[in-house]
Parts: C-alpha cells; sequence; structure tokens
C-alpha cells in the first residue's frame, strides 16, 4: 500500500483553479450543507441543482420544513427518487426543531441522531459547514483514496470503508481540512473519474494505481445484486369523480407518492378482454375500454418496471376500498411515482 503523504498543497492549487460554481457553495449553512448532501446521494449534480434551488425557496429554513405538510415536502422531491431521503429530511426537521431550536447541531453524537443522517453527511456538515476537521468520504472519495492508495479491497464492503475514512481523517491537515476535503470530492467528481483523466491529476506522480498501471482495475467492488423485472398492467380508470388513485403506504417503497392501480404479470400483457374482466372483478366496477397509452420502464431499488397502460372508463359513481377518485386539475398537485409521473403525462 502507497505510504506516500498526499501533497495537499498541490490539491489545494489545481481545487481553486477548477471548482465548479454550485448553490450550496454559495450558501454553506449548515441546512443548506444538509439539503445539498441527501439530495447528492445518488443522483449526479446537474440534475440536483435547479431541485436545491427550489427547494431553499419553498423551505428556506429548518423551521419551515419541519411545519410544512408532508404531501408538499414529497412533491418539492418529486422526480429525484430515493423518497425516502426526503422523508428522512422532514422527520429530521421536525426532530430539530422540537431538541435543538431549529439549529443543526455540531458534534457527530448529536448531528447522528438526526434521522437519515448517516457518518458520511456527518462528516460533510461538520466539515463544510462548521469548518471541523472530519472526513466525509463519498463514491468520489474511495474511488481517489483506493486508487492512491493501492487498495484491492472491494470499497463496497463496510470494513473497507472504515478503514479508508479513518485513514482519510487522520491525513487531512490542520490547515483548513475543509478544503481539502472538498477538494477531494471534486477531485473524484472531475478527474478521478470511472475513467480516469490521470494526466490532470494534481496527485498522480504519487498515485500507486497510477504508478503500476491499475488505474482502470481500481477501485474494486463486490458482485452486484442482479435487477429483477416486473411487468405490471396498469388501470388508468375514469369516472365523473375524476381518475382512480392510490397513495403508497407508510414503510413501503412508494410511501406517500401516488400511482395507478396496477396488476402483477409475469410477461407482457396482450389479453386486454381477459384484463379487463380481472380489473372488473377486483374492484366490482362495470368498464368501458378506451385506449392504450405508450408502455413505461422505471427503475426503483433493485428492480425494474415495465408498465402497461390502459384507460377504462366507469359511468357508476362508487367507492374503491384503499383508493381515492382525484379530479383532473388536482392530479399535478400530488406527487406520484417517477413511472406513473410519466403515465400522468400522456393522460393529461
Amino acid at each position: 500500500m502507497n505510504e506516500q503523504p498526499i501533497n495537499w498543497d498541490s490539491l489545494r492549487r489545481w481545487f481553486f483553479l477548477n471548482r465548479r460554481q454550485l448553490p450550496w457553495r454559495e450558501n454553506s449553512s449548515p441546512y443548506a450543507v444538509w439539503v445539498s448532501e441527501v439530495m447528492l446521494q445518488q443522483t449526479q449534480v446537474a440534475v440536483v441543482i435547479p431541485y436545491f434551488e427550489r427547494w431553499m425557496r419553498l423551505f428556506p429554513t429548518v423551521e419551515a420544513l419541519a411545519l410544512a405538510e408532508r404531501e408538499d415536502v414529497i412533491k418539492a422531491w418529486e422526480g429525484l427518487g430515493y423518497y425516502s431521503r426526503a422523508r428522512n429530511l422532514h422527520d429530521g426537521a421536525r426532530y430539530l426543531l422540537e431538541n435543538h431550536g431549529g439549529e443543526l447541531p455540531e458534534t457527530a453524537l448529536l448531528l447522528s441522531k438526526v434521522k437519515g443522517v448517516g457518518p458520511y453527511t456527518v462528516g460533510a456538515i461538520r466539515s463544510f459547514a462548521f469548518k471541523q476537521k472530519a472526513a466525509a468520504v463519498d463514491g468520489n472519495v474511495l474511488r481517489v483514496m483506493a486508487r492512491y492508495f493501492g487498495i484491492e479491497d472491494a470499497v463496497d464492503q463496510g470494513k473497507t470503508r472504515k478503514e479508508i475514512e479513518e485513514r482519510v481523517e487522520s491525513l487531512l491537515p490542520e490547515r483548513e481540512p475543509w478544503v481539502v476535503m472538498e477538494a477531494l470530492i471534486e477531485l473524484g467528481a472531475l478527474v478521478c473519474q470511472k475513467k480516469a483523466d490521470c494526466q490532470s491529476c494534481p496527485l498522480k506522480t504519487r498515485c500507486l494505481a497510477f504508478q503500476q498501471n491499475k488505474v482502470a482495475e481500481l477501485p474494486r467492488k463486490g458482485k452486484k445484486i442482479p435487477t429483477t423485472l416486473l411487468h405490471r398492467l396498469v388501470a388508468i380508470i375514469q369516472s365523473k369523480q375524476g381518475v382512480l388513485l392510490k397513495q403508497g403506504e407508510r414503510g413501503k417503497v412508494m410511501a406517500d407518492l401516488w400511482e395507478f392501480p396496477y396488476f402483477e404479470h409475469f410477461e407482457p400483457v396482450t389479453d386486454i378482454q381477459t384484463w379487463q374482466e380481472t380489473v372488473e372483478s377486483h374492484f366490482s366496477l362495470s368498464l368501458s375500454y378506451k385506449a392504450p397509452l405508450p408502455e413505461v420502464s422505471h427503475g426503483f431499488t433493485r428492480y425494474r418496471a415495465l408498465l402497461y397502460p390502459h384507460i377504462w372508463q366507469t359511468e357508476g359513481v362508487t367507492t374503491v376500498d384503499g383508493y381515492e377518485w382525484v379530479e383532473l386539475r388536482d392530479l399535478k398537485k400530488i406527487p406520484f411515482s417517477s413511472g406513473h409521473r410519466r403515465l400522468l403525462t400522456f393522460l393529461l
């Protein structure tokens, strides 16, 4: 393993010349840092920027977020995916308002008690908001460190990640460690990417992977969990009362999000008459078939769902257990899961 010290001055110079202008760098309040870091989990910077800016307009403070309605919070997050992040932000804001006067605490122990704030986010808030010497090791930093130190172990294993976090924290300089921490993240985002641009890297002369021609091999990762394919018939049922919808239950993957009724199937849907009978029987409704909508594919967790949407009309006015009739004019006001939001676009 590479034992050479990191040339922090070289990294600093590179960072000040190449860093991107990002809204959370302009506003590095603890709240803004917290929101941005949660949004950036598993989401690209370019996607996050407009969401972050709108979020800060809608919920400019911890108190504003804490007092907001859950559905408004989820609606503001609509399209970013991994909605547990939005729910955790909302719950975390309520916790902070009740226990810390609406302010984020400065210590790792207290920060870790906020719902959804894991080790990386704790480190990021301490480093970027409170200017403390703290490691914030995301996927970018894991990649940089695995290559620089020639780490052969899988970086998605808890033990390896912890070792890298401890190494980064021990190596951070006493002078402006938060600048160096952000520079490492930026280096991974702009230069030490999956396909690295080693010639532009300020650390290349001491990078073990570069020296040993192993950049393409590192970092190593464990086996990927296979994606499960789902086939779903989506029943878009209209009546005088509106469109039939169901809101995801708390604790489920699609909690708080709205979706059209759907039925699992093991292969693409072809026999519409049989499916109409299934839908009619399930909802105790008399339906007339209207039209198909374009098929949609969307992913969540380890699944890929293929949606086969069809529109039916019912003349009856009835209550359907577990579902709500929502008027067309109100559909844009409520948050949908990503695949069903695309169906809504086709429908409208």
